[in-house]
């Protein structure tokens, strides 16, 4: 009879403690906002505190000076160079993402490691803490199954319906708690150690990332909040609101339109800002959603606090009587129902829900000459959210 071994697994490597992103990402909006001072009903004085602090105490919210961002014909975005304007604008709603980076701009923070300035454990971000998580729970389930495998082979052993090298068990036992020190002179010390005791190099790493704003997140920035000053290819020049609506829209295009006069009300930029402006009023953090086969992604708080929820799919809608002649627009107007099962099948395969925001088109004449405000009020948004019907989940 074979005696029973005991069977012995790794203790779990401790978790990577995550940054305090509550802290980092406190404020929803690159904006600062001061409450006013408390109403308190037994004491008059606070009502004359409250109106002393509204009419005569009152800070822009906007920064000063104002954030600063280039616009690039070449990759149709806004960018944005200094550190300052970085920082505010990822931390403080999540807009852009990184030129060297997936999301977050972090290049300078990996490329730092990569050159060992600063230890493997320092200064990690939210991808790096991910991937480590990953891992760590790759080789868990690894070790796991290789203790149950081991575990169920004994069993068998011992009913005898397997039969194991009693020797090579034995070997392997043996080789398992053996333990072998090996003693080095002070001048044979290995390559590792000796590294581990160099100090760490002094390099002067030149930060070559900077943070790449749609024209969506550019615009909000600019004509919603007013803390993004855009300039032109030179950066000498500021782009005014009404000047940068015609340019986006005009690159919104390919190739870009030049006559002012060729601009249509449903172009590319006009209905996917009209969505954009219209969840971010609402709270939403919105982000680009081409990863899922969808125009937007809406996160309750952001990309670090969980997974987004909805995925938005953009759709024209031409019910004003202007374009009931218009054939070509009514034919792209609805769908195959084939393009909806496949989009809806993805969304539902990432636990996404999936709303289709159809944006009521005015007609040219409606919005020819006006600002961006009066432009904006010409258009409606519609909601319709999408399920995926499955015979079994939805007996009921």
């Amino acid at each position: 009879m074979m005696s029973s071994t005991t069977l012995t697994t790794k203790p779990p490597p401790p978790r990577t403690k995550k940054p305090n992103y509550n802290l980092l990402h406190a404020n929803p909006l690159p904006l600062t906002i001061r409450p006013l001072p408390p109403l308190i009903p037994h004491n008059p004085l606070s009502l004359l505190h409250i109106l002393y602090a509204y009419f005569f105490c009152r800070v822009p919210c906007q920064p000063q000076p104002l954030y600063t961002g280039v616009f690039n014909p070449a990759t149709r975005s806004v960018n944005v160079t200094d550190t300052r304007s970085i920082q505010a604008f990822w931390n403080s709603g999540f807009f852009g993402k990184g030129s060297l980076s997936r999301s977050e701009p972090t290049w300078i923070s990996r490329r730092r490691r990569a050159l060992g300035v600063i230890g493997k454990d320092e200064a990690l971000t939210a991808e790096e803490i991910t991937e480590r998580r990953r891992r760590e729970r790759k080789e868990f389930k690894l070790e796991r199954a290789r203790a149950e495998k081991e575990k169920i082979q004994n069993q068998l052993a011992q009913e005898g319906k397997l039969d194991l090298p009693e020797a090579s068990s034995s070997q392997e036992a043996a080789s398992e708690n053996k333990s072998v020190t090996f003693t080095f002179a002070p001048s044979e010390l290995p390559e590792a150690e000796e590294k581990e005791q160099q100090p760490k190099q002094v390099v002067d790493v030149e930060d070559l990332e900077h943070l790449q704003l749609t024209l969506e997140e550019a615009f909000f920035l600019t004509f919603g909040l007013g803390a993004l000053k855009i300039t032109g290819p030179e950066g000498n020049k500021p782009i005014e609101v009404r000047d940068a609506l015609c340019l986006f829209r005009k690159y919104s295009y390919f190739p870009p339109i030049e006559n002012e006069a060729e601009l249509q009300p449903d172009d590319t930029f006009l209905l996917n800002y009209v969505v954009y402006h219209h969840f971010r009023s609402l709270g939403w953090v919105v982000r680009p959603g081409i990863k899922f086969g969808v125009d937007y992604l809406l996160y309750n708080r952001g990309p670090v606090f969980s997974h987004a929820e909805f995925g938005i799919m953009i759709m024209p809608s031409y019910s004003h009587p202007h374009w009931v002649s218009d054939i070509y627009r009514k034919e792209n107007e609805s769908k195959p129902w084939h393009w909806l099962h496949g989009v809806n099948r993805v969304t539902a395969q990432v636990k996404k829900t999936l709303i289709l925001v159809y944006v009521e088109v005015p007609p040219p004449q409606a919005i020819e000459g006006l600002g961006a405000t009066a432009m904006l009020k010409e258009y409606r948004v519609r909601e319709v959210a999408m399920k995926r019907w499955v015979v079994s989940r939805n007996r009921d």
